[in-house]
Protein backbone atom coordinates (compact mmCIF):
# COMPACT_ATOMS: atom_id res chain seq x y z
CA UNK A 1 0.00 0.00 0.00
CA UNK A 2 1.12 3.52 -0.65
CA UNK A 3 3.07 5.58 1.97
CA UNK A 4 0.61 8.55 0.44
CA UNK A 5 -2.95 6.45 0.91
CA UNK A 6 -2.31 6.33 4.71
CA UNK A 7 -1.76 9.89 4.53
CA UNK A 8 -4.80 11.10 3.09
CA UNK A 9 -6.79 9.91 5.62
CA UNK A 10 -6.68 11.92 9.35
CA UNK A 11 -7.75 9.19 11.12
CA UNK A 12 -4.25 7.41 10.75
CA UNK A 13 -1.02 8.04 11.97
CA UNK A 14 1.84 7.09 10.46
CA UNK A 15 3.94 7.14 13.57
CA UNK A 16 1.85 4.35 15.27
CA UNK A 17 1.64 2.61 11.95
CA UNK A 18 5.66 2.65 12.04
CA UNK A 19 5.51 1.22 15.43
CA UNK A 20 3.01 -1.61 15.18
CA UNK A 21 4.24 -2.99 11.55
CA UNK A 22 6.61 -5.68 12.92
CA UNK A 23 4.11 -7.13 15.14
CA UNK A 24 1.57 -8.95 12.48
CA UNK A 25 -2.31 -9.26 13.51
CA UNK A 26 -2.49 -13.14 13.85
CA UNK A 27 -5.75 -15.32 13.91
CA UNK A 28 -6.79 -16.74 17.70
CA UNK A 29 -8.37 -20.28 15.36
CA UNK A 30 -7.21 -21.77 12.53
CA UNK A 31 -8.59 -19.81 9.85
CA UNK A 32 -9.46 -21.05 6.13
CA UNK A 33 -7.57 -19.20 2.52
CA UNK A 34 -6.29 -19.78 -0.92
CA UNK A 35 -3.38 -17.73 -0.32
CA UNK A 36 -0.35 -17.58 1.20
CA UNK A 37 -0.32 -15.95 4.62
CA UNK A 38 0.92 -16.16 8.49
CA UNK A 39 -1.85 -17.68 9.56
CA UNK A 40 -2.62 -20.76 10.74
CA UNK A 41 -5.19 -23.50 8.70
CA UNK A 42 -7.01 -26.11 9.81
CA UNK A 43 -6.37 -28.00 6.13
CA UNK A 44 -3.68 -30.75 6.87
CA UNK A 45 -1.58 -32.55 4.07
CA UNK A 46 1.75 -32.58 1.63
CA UNK A 47 0.03 -32.13 -1.31
CA UNK A 48 0.07 -28.33 -1.81
CA UNK A 49 -0.87 -26.87 -5.60
CA UNK A 50 1.26 -24.31 -6.64
CA UNK A 51 -1.31 -21.37 -7.14
CA UNK A 52 0.37 -18.29 -8.52
CA UNK A 53 3.94 -15.48 -7.28
CA UNK A 54 3.43 -12.37 -5.28
CA UNK A 55 6.03 -9.62 -4.27
CA UNK A 56 8.17 -10.63 -0.61
CA UNK A 57 7.04 -8.60 1.72
CA UNK A 58 8.66 -7.75 5.28
CA UNK A 59 7.31 -10.86 7.49
CA UNK A 60 7.11 -13.73 4.78
CA UNK A 61 8.06 -16.88 5.43
CA UNK A 62 11.71 -16.93 3.43
CA UNK A 63 11.11 -20.90 2.52
CA UNK A 64 8.74 -19.91 0.08
CA UNK A 65 10.92 -17.77 -1.30
CA UNK A 66 11.71 -18.34 -5.00
CA UNK A 67 15.56 -17.97 -5.19
CA UNK A 68 15.53 -18.41 -9.07
CA UNK A 69 13.53 -15.95 -9.95
CA UNK A 70 15.74 -13.64 -7.64
CA UNK A 71 18.82 -14.90 -9.56
CA UNK A 72 16.50 -13.90 -13.14
CA UNK A 73 14.77 -10.70 -11.93
CA UNK A 74 16.84 -9.76 -8.90
CA UNK A 75 13.38 -9.08 -7.31
CA UNK A 76 11.89 -11.47 -4.12
CA UNK A 77 9.05 -13.54 -5.31
CA UNK A 78 6.82 -15.73 -3.17
CA UNK A 79 5.38 -19.13 -3.89
CA UNK A 80 1.63 -19.08 -3.15
CA UNK A 81 0.08 -22.37 -2.55
CA UNK A 82 -3.68 -23.35 -2.56
CA UNK A 83 -3.64 -24.99 1.45
CA UNK A 84 -1.92 -22.27 2.67
CA UNK A 85 -3.89 -19.78 4.18
CA UNK A 86 -4.46 -15.96 4.95
CA UNK A 87 -6.65 -13.94 7.02
CA UNK A 88 -9.96 -12.27 6.56
CA UNK A 89 -10.47 -9.03 8.58
CA UNK A 90 -13.98 -8.06 8.87
CA UNK A 91 -14.55 -4.81 10.40
CA UNK A 92 -18.34 -4.05 11.99
CA UNK A 93 -18.26 -0.68 12.77
CA UNK A 94 -21.09 1.51 14.90
CA UNK A 95 -22.10 4.72 13.35
CA UNK A 96 -25.19 5.66 15.73
CA UNK A 97 -26.02 8.69 17.10
CA UNK A 98 -24.37 8.24 20.43
CA UNK A 99 -21.30 7.59 18.99
CA UNK A 100 -21.17 11.67 18.64
CA UNK A 101 -20.48 11.86 22.29
CA UNK A 102 -16.69 13.80 22.82
CA UNK A 103 -14.50 13.99 25.92
CA UNK A 104 -11.53 16.64 25.84
CA UNK A 105 -12.17 16.84 21.98
CA UNK A 106 -12.08 13.53 20.90
CA UNK A 107 -15.18 11.70 20.28
CA UNK A 108 -16.08 7.92 20.18
CA UNK A 109 -16.66 7.86 16.11
CA UNK A 110 -13.29 9.49 15.73
CA UNK A 111 -11.95 6.80 18.03
CA UNK A 112 -13.39 3.91 16.00
CA UNK A 113 -12.28 5.38 12.71
CA UNK A 114 -8.51 5.12 13.69
CA UNK A 115 -9.02 1.90 15.31
CA UNK A 116 -10.30 0.46 12.22
CA UNK A 117 -8.63 2.13 9.55
CA UNK A 118 -5.16 1.21 11.58
CA UNK A 119 -5.85 -2.22 11.81
CA UNK A 120 -7.54 -2.34 8.16
CA UNK A 121 -3.72 -1.08 7.27
CA UNK A 122 -2.26 -3.08 8.88
CA UNK A 123 -3.55 -6.54 7.71
CA UNK A 124 -3.70 -5.34 4.15
CA UNK A 125 -0.06 -4.46 4.30
CA UNK A 126 0.68 -8.37 5.82
CA UNK A 127 -1.27 -9.62 2.40
CA UNK A 128 -4.61 -9.89 4.20
CA UNK A 129 -8.20 -9.41 2.92
CA UNK A 130 -9.89 -7.12 4.77
CA UNK A 131 -14.00 -5.60 4.62
CA UNK A 132 -15.99 -3.41 6.53
CA UNK A 133 -19.98 -3.67 7.41
CA UNK A 134 -21.76 -0.88 9.02
CA UNK A 135 -23.86 -1.28 12.22
CA UNK A 136 -25.94 1.94 11.76
CA UNK A 137 -29.81 2.07 10.61
CA UNK A 138 -29.37 5.29 8.88
CA UNK A 139 -25.77 4.19 6.86
CA UNK A 140 -25.35 0.96 5.37
CA UNK A 141 -22.24 -0.28 4.42
CA UNK A 142 -21.46 -3.46 3.30
CA UNK A 143 -18.00 -4.08 1.91
CA UNK A 144 -16.86 -7.70 0.97
CA UNK A 145 -13.24 -8.51 1.93
CA UNK A 146 -10.71 -8.21 -0.74
CA UNK A 147 -7.14 -8.08 -0.29
CA UNK A 148 -5.71 -5.20 -3.24
CA UNK A 149 -4.63 -1.10 -2.38
CA UNK A 150 -7.38 -0.26 -4.29
CA UNK A 151 -10.22 -1.82 -2.00
CA UNK A 152 -8.45 -0.65 1.30
CA UNK A 153 -8.31 2.60 -0.18
CA UNK A 154 -12.20 2.60 -0.63
CA UNK A 155 -12.60 1.52 3.09
CA UNK A 156 -10.87 3.77 4.29
CA UNK A 157 -12.88 6.88 2.38
CA UNK A 158 -16.18 4.83 3.32
CA UNK A 159 -14.64 5.16 7.56
CA UNK A 160 -13.72 8.99 6.50
CA UNK A 161 -17.06 10.02 5.62
CA UNK A 162 -19.01 8.23 8.34
CA UNK A 163 -21.04 10.32 10.77
CA UNK A 164 -22.45 9.46 13.92
CA UNK A 165 -26.32 9.57 13.45
CA UNK A 166 -29.21 7.61 14.47
CA UNK A 167 -30.35 4.42 16.67
CA UNK A 168 -27.95 1.24 16.22
CA UNK A 169 -28.03 -1.56 14.15
CA UNK A 170 -25.54 -3.02 16.08
CA UNK A 171 -27.59 -6.45 16.65
CA UNK A 172 -28.87 -6.77 13.05
CA UNK A 173 -25.39 -6.31 11.55
CA UNK A 174 -23.77 -9.36 13.90
CA UNK A 175 -26.46 -11.30 12.97
CA UNK A 176 -26.04 -10.45 8.94
CA UNK A 177 -22.44 -10.42 9.18
CA UNK A 178 -22.23 -14.46 10.77
CA UNK A 179 -24.79 -15.46 7.92
CA UNK A 180 -22.83 -13.49 5.58
CA UNK A 181 -19.60 -14.45 6.04
CA UNK A 182 -19.09 -17.22 4.04
CA UNK A 183 -15.27 -18.32 5.75
CA UNK A 184 -14.00 -18.36 9.17
CA UNK A 185 -12.62 -14.46 9.77
CA UNK A 186 -11.20 -12.38 12.32
CA UNK A 187 -14.34 -10.36 13.40
CA UNK A 188 -13.76 -6.87 14.98
CA UNK A 189 -16.34 -4.50 16.59
CA UNK A 190 -16.16 -1.48 17.44
CA UNK A 191 -18.87 0.02 19.34
CA UNK A 192 -19.74 1.37 22.50
CA UNK A 193 -22.46 -1.20 22.76
CA UNK A 194 -25.68 0.58 24.19
CA UNK A 195 -27.68 -2.57 23.81
CA UNK A 196 -28.70 -5.18 26.19
CA UNK A 197 -26.06 -8.14 26.96
CA UNK A 198 -28.64 -10.85 26.67
CA UNK A 199 -28.96 -9.59 22.73
CA UNK A 200 -25.42 -9.18 22.22
CA UNK A 201 -24.85 -13.13 23.73
CA UNK A 202 -27.04 -14.43 20.56
CA UNK A 203 -25.11 -12.38 18.36
CA UNK A 204 -21.97 -13.46 19.48
CA UNK A 205 -22.97 -16.96 20.04
CA UNK A 206 -24.27 -16.87 15.96
CA UNK A 207 -20.71 -15.36 15.15
CA UNK A 208 -18.81 -18.66 17.14
CA UNK A 209 -21.10 -21.01 15.69
CA UNK A 210 -20.06 -19.92 12.59
CA UNK A 211 -16.40 -20.36 13.42
CA UNK A 212 -15.09 -16.41 13.14
CA UNK A 213 -12.81 -15.46 15.75
CA UNK A 214 -14.50 -12.69 17.15
CA UNK A 215 -12.58 -9.39 18.77
CA UNK A 216 -14.61 -6.18 20.48
CA UNK A 217 -13.46 -2.83 21.18
CA UNK A 218 -15.80 -1.71 23.43
CA UNK A 219 -15.59 2.43 23.27
CA UNK A 220 -16.72 3.11 27.69
CA UNK A 221 -14.88 6.47 28.83
CA UNK A 222 -14.64 6.16 32.36
CA UNK A 223 -16.66 9.63 32.78
CA UNK A 224 -19.95 7.03 31.46
CA UNK A 225 -18.84 4.53 34.53
CA UNK A 226 -18.34 7.64 37.27
CA UNK A 227 -21.10 9.45 36.78
CA UNK A 228 -19.36 12.85 38.20
CA UNK A 229 -21.99 15.43 38.16
CA UNK A 230 -22.97 17.50 40.97
CA UNK A 231 -25.57 19.85 39.81
CA UNK A 232 -28.86 19.38 38.38
CA UNK A 233 -27.72 18.90 34.38
CA UNK A 234 -29.66 18.65 31.27
CA UNK A 235 -28.78 14.85 29.41
CA UNK A 236 -29.57 14.29 25.65
CA UNK A 237 -30.05 11.15 24.11
CA UNK A 238 -27.88 11.22 20.90
CA UNK A 239 -29.96 8.32 19.41
CA UNK A 240 -32.88 11.01 19.28
CA UNK A 241 -34.71 10.32 21.96
CA UNK A 242 -36.03 13.14 24.31
CA UNK A 243 -33.55 15.04 26.43
CA UNK A 244 -34.39 14.79 30.27
CA UNK A 245 -33.71 17.17 33.41
CA UNK A 246 -32.15 15.38 36.02
CA UNK A 247 -30.30 16.11 39.65
CA UNK A 248 -27.55 13.73 39.76
CA UNK A 249 -28.16 13.66 43.52
CA UNK A 250 -31.39 11.98 43.01
CA UNK A 251 -30.33 9.47 40.21
CA UNK A 252 -26.66 8.53 41.04
CA UNK A 253 -27.26 5.62 43.11
CA UNK A 254 -29.75 4.07 40.51
CA UNK A 255 -27.17 4.96 37.90
CA UNK A 256 -24.27 3.73 39.50
CA UNK A 257 -25.96 0.56 40.33
CA UNK A 258 -27.06 0.01 36.33
CA UNK A 259 -24.12 0.17 35.11
CA UNK A 260 -22.23 -2.13 37.56
CA UNK A 261 -24.52 -4.71 36.29
CA UNK A 262 -24.17 -4.06 32.87
CA UNK A 263 -20.54 -4.10 33.11
CA UNK A 264 -21.18 -7.23 34.95
CA UNK A 265 -23.33 -8.77 32.35
CA UNK A 266 -21.68 -8.02 29.56
CA UNK A 267 -18.12 -9.75 30.94
CA UNK A 268 -19.95 -12.70 31.85
CA UNK A 269 -21.44 -12.45 28.20
CA UNK A 270 -17.91 -11.99 26.61
CA UNK A 271 -16.09 -15.10 28.77
CA UNK A 272 -19.28 -17.53 27.45
CA UNK A 273 -18.57 -16.67 23.51
CA UNK A 274 -14.83 -16.45 24.32
CA UNK A 275 -14.97 -12.99 22.57
CA UNK A 276 -11.55 -11.14 22.70
CA UNK A 277 -12.96 -7.99 24.74
CA UNK A 278 -11.03 -4.67 25.02
CA UNK A 279 -12.69 -1.49 27.03
CA UNK A 280 -11.63 1.71 25.37
CA UNK A 281 -11.39 4.82 26.93
CA UNK A 282 -11.55 7.95 24.74
CA UNK A 283 -7.77 9.83 25.78
CA UNK A 284 -6.33 5.64 25.18
CA UNK A 285 -3.68 6.44 22.76
CA UNK A 286 -4.78 4.50 19.55
CA UNK A 287 -0.72 3.26 19.65
CA UNK A 288 -1.13 1.66 23.13
CA UNK A 289 -4.48 0.42 22.26
CA UNK A 290 -3.84 -1.99 19.32
CA UNK A 291 -0.63 -2.88 20.62
CA UNK A 292 -2.20 -4.66 23.70
CA UNK A 293 -4.63 -6.26 21.12
CA UNK A 294 -1.67 -7.44 18.72
CA UNK A 295 0.67 -8.46 21.27
CA UNK A 296 -2.04 -10.62 23.20
CA UNK A 297 -2.48 -12.48 19.54
CA UNK A 298 0.91 -13.68 19.10
CA UNK A 299 1.13 -16.85 18.72
CA UNK A 300 3.21 -18.72 21.51
CA UNK A 301 6.24 -20.41 20.65
CA UNK A 302 6.26 -23.70 21.27
CA UNK A 303 8.45 -24.96 24.19
CA UNK A 304 8.20 -21.72 25.85
CA UNK A 305 6.49 -22.47 28.56
CA UNK A 306 8.92 -26.20 29.31
CA UNK A 307 11.83 -26.29 31.00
Amino acid sequence: MPKEASSRHSFIDAKVLARLSGLGLHARTPMLGNISGHHRSPIRGSSLEFAQYRKYVPGDDLRRMDWRAWGRSDRFYIKEFEADTNLRLCLIVDTSGSLGFTVDGVSKIDRMKSLAGTLAYLASCQGDAVGLYCAGKDFHTEIRPKRSAVHLRLILDKLEFMKAKGETGLAEALHKAAENISQRALVVIVSDLFIEPRILSSCFQHLRFRKHDVSVFHLLDQCEVDFDFDRPTRFVDLEGGEAIMADPSLIGKQYQKAITGYISDLGTVMRDAAVDYHRVNLQDPVGEILARFLLGRKPKKKGANQR
